[in-house]
């Protein structure tokens, strides 16, 4: 993936800002997608002057210039996005999706139904066949990402449409430092993904903790 652009959509809150500087870092080339390009020039521009290869631009703008595009907004917002921009991906864009359809009620957290079977699948059903669609990043704390000077040390769960899509979501995934990819197979498997992330918060308000991660033994 050297020597490509990504797209972090959504990538003025917590899990867009982590993932797009942390990428940057590692030397990517990277855009900065929003609703608001102004604002998104604002965050962009308070990062680390080390930071050179971050830009930011228009959902739109941000989607045509990009051979990856990973999605970092809520998933409430993700039919509206994906109508609206369906037509803008270049073939063969790799799409990565983070998303997880987390709501909370009476203090419990849950996973709201998605009709698809998983947050993954459903952006699946909306994009065109010649955009390859993976999921990553899911089961990792939003804050964590975004406090780039420390490293992750834990896995992260792959999953793709393909195995082209997951080798390719792997090597975005590995360009993050103290971060291991586990290609985990079809798309289908986000749905057990999402549930790890449930699980995650779980574990985190069970044992007053905030840092909740995963780390597979044994490969």
């Amino acid at each position: 993936m050297q020597g490509r652009t990504v797209a972090v959509i959504g990538g003025t809150g917590q899990q867009g800002r982590g993932i797009a500087q942390r990428l940057a870092h590692a030397g990517t080339a990277v855009v900065v997608g929003s609703r608001d390009p102004a604002r998104a020039a604002a965050t962009v521009a308070a990062w680390p002057a080390a930071i050179a290869r971050v830009r930011s631009a228009s959902y739109r703008d941000a989607i045509v210039a990009s051979d990856v595009v990973i999605l970092t907004v809520p998933f409430g917002t993700l039919d509206d996005l994906l109508a609206q921009h369906r037509l803008d991906f270049n073939r063969d864009t790799l799409v990565i999706d983070v998303t997880v359809p987390i709501t909370f009620g009476g203090g419990t957290a849950m996973l709201a139904p998605v009709a698809d079977g998983s947050a993954a699948e459903h952006v699946r059903a909306r994009l065109p066949d010649h955009v390859r669609v993976a999921a990553a990043f899911k089961t990792l704390p939003a804050h964590v990402l975004n406090d780039v000077g420390r490293p992750l040390d834990c896995d992260e769960f792959v999953c793709g449409d393909s195995p082209e899509s997951r080798e390719g979501a792997r090597s975005i995934v590995e360009m993050l430092a103290a971060l291991r990819a586990v290609d985990v197979g079809p798309l289908s498997r986000a749905r057990a993904i999402e549930q790890l992330t449930l699980l995650a918060i779980a574990i985190n308000r069970r044992h007053k903790v905030h840092e909740a991660r995963f780390r597979v033994v044994g490969l």
